[in-house]
């Protein structure tokens, strides 16, 4: 829950100046709560054994630090203005490609809910005693589409409502289980039980000394698809930048934005870090599953300590709720962003209705629709584990073209508006921003290329096939918004910007810029 701190009344306040500001504390866990949706990136952590840290490094050094720094900037410095990334990158290369990069950030998160509601799938399945279903694709399709159908129910209800549960499934559902997690981990170790990484026999993450397994610090880099995974673990980081246009709410952004991004940086590596560390510890390496690895976890940690299974139905209870708690949590936001380019006349006048309560319930129907065809695959890919990363590499591809267009958009606005106020600045003037955007981009690049790269650790199949699933939907996702621009029409706009755009700086008519074709 968002709370405020009031600020003591300033004599020499300007009039008008907002009487209060938010905690950077509570900034830096709703921001940590952005990036930690669920716990269904532990097992593809936990597969990379030891080798996780410097994964986990990568991302947080090279990405969700330099990424929440910048967008900490720009979402300051536009704070006043709906609209988010479509702001930001109109500001610095023009609405055509702002409304490109929106489209995408919306079309990445729909491709992003399968892997989300594949989770709540397995969560559901462990619930009711039966986790077999969890490998079942036909069961994990059904199961998606219909609790997708059942949050955005929720969703058009009210905004406030969503924030509602999504705040409690937040803690409830990831919080909560992570903890007991690394609780019953600790107590695994300590108990004397077998550590999963010192018996890892596979030659990605473990050798062997003096006839025994010993598990690798860094990654074994004999080829690209030996790191395949930090792609899909970058995924796990993302979201930082959600929040970012909350920092001109800070009653001193230039000194308390670090703070939230030191918080929601620590937060998230620590629950990523000892979550996964608990799962690797508990399985062994070839028990390691991406759907079901949290939850053979909690089943093999229970039966351990108290010779029943039975708190895992429990778990399996809470887990559905924060996975579908952060489904929630992400229907309203891209598609609010979406909604203001609407408004600007980039998409068709349906999609720009919303209901009584002020929700984008056109936007959030069409959505619905596109996540069902989504979660077709798990009825045309058999093996879930493989669908899952699959589903999260396309997901990865988009979301990271958005983070490079951003930290390009950054970079561009120092030097063509070096006056725009910034309540927060990365220190250092155009040099620091391009050392940190600069960082980040190369990152993000790095990261897409692998993305397109098909992973030692799955049974993949094809490679080629793989590599043109990938790549095609890459491709054909980031043509659709700029097909979609090439032929939009003057009527989309709203009926007071049509006036504008009609009439001289006089007010008399003028030709309309863009005739529709006889």
């Amino acid at each position: 829950m968002t709370t405020t701190a009031t600020r003591p009344p300033q004599p020499d306040a300007a009039p008008g100046a907002p009487s209060k500001y938010l905690k950077a504390s509570t900034l830096g866990l709703t921001t940590a709560a952005a990036i930690v949706t669920s716990l269904r990136g532990l097992p593809m952590m936990a597969k990379e054994e030891m080798t996780m840290f410097a994964y986990i490094l990568f991302s947080v050094v090279l990405f969700l630090i330099p990424a929440g720094l910048v967008a900490a900037e720009l979402g300051s410095a536009f704070g006043k203005k709906a609209g988010g990334l479509y702001t930001w990158i109109a500001a610095a290369f023009g609405k055509k490609l702002g409304f490109g990069v929106i489209f995408l950030s919306w079309i990445q998160v729909l491709v992003f809910y399968p892997t989300g509601l594949s989770f709540a799938a397995v969560g559901v399945a462990f619930a009711t005693g039966k986790p077999e279903l969890a490998t079942n694709h036909v069961y994990v399709g059904i199961f998606a589409i219909a609790a997708f159908w059942l949050c955005t129910l929720a969703a058009l209800v009210s905004n406030q409502f969503a924030a509602k549960v999504t705040q409690a499934g937040f803690m409830l559902g990831t919080v909560v289980p992570g903890l007991i997690l690394i609780i019953g981990a600790i107590w695994w170790a300590a108990s004397g039980h077998p550590l999963g990484w010192n018996h890892a026999d596979d030659p990605a993450v473990s050798f062997t000394s003096n006839g025994h397994e010993q598990p690798r610090w860094f990654p074994h880099i004999v080829g690209l698809s030996g790191i395949a995974f930090l792609a899909g673990i970058l995924l796990n980081f993302a979201g930082i930048e959600s929040q970012a246009v909350h920092a001109s709410e800070l009653k001193n952004p230039g000194r308390e934005y670090p703070i939230v991004i030191a918080i929601a940086a620590v937060m998230s590596f620590g629950i990523f870090t000892l979550g996964a560390l608990a799962v690797a510890g508990i399985l062994p390496y070839k028990d390691i599953d991406l759907t079901t690895g949290v939850f053979d976890a909690f089943n093999r940690m229970f039966q351990a300590m108290m010779g029943s299974t039975w708190p895992t139905y429990v778990m399996g209870v809470l887990i559905t709720y924060g996975a579908l708690a952060g489904i929630l949590a992400w229907i309203t936001g891209p598609s609010r962003g979406l909604l203001a380019t609407a408004h600007d006349g980039l998409l068709p006048p349906f999609m720009q209705k919303v209901n009584a309560r002020g929700v984008q319930s056109n936007i959030l129907i069409i959505q619905a629709c596109l996540v069902t065809l989504l979660c077709c695959i798990y009825f045309i890919v058999k093996d879930v584990s493989t669908a899952f990363f699959l589903i999260s590499a396309m997901a990865v591809s988009l979301y990271l073209i958005i983070y490079m267009v951003m930290y390009a958009a950054a970079i561009r606005l120092r030097r063509t508006q070096p006056d725009l106020p910034r309540p927060f600045a990365i220190p250092g003037g155009r040099a620091g921003m391009g050392a940190f955007a600069g960082i980040g981009f190369a990152a993000c690049l790095f990261a897409f290329v692998l993305a397109f790269v098909p992973p030692s650790q799955l049974p993949i199949g094809s490679p080629a096939m793989y590599v043109l699933m990938v790549a095609g939907g890459a491709i054909v996702f980031s043509a659709i918004p700029f097909i979609i621009e090439r032929f939009k029409k003057p009527s989309w706009l709203p009926p007071e910007d049509v006036k504008k755009a009609s009439l001289g700086p006089s007010g008399e008519h003028l030709p309309h810029p863009n005739p529709e074709p006889r």
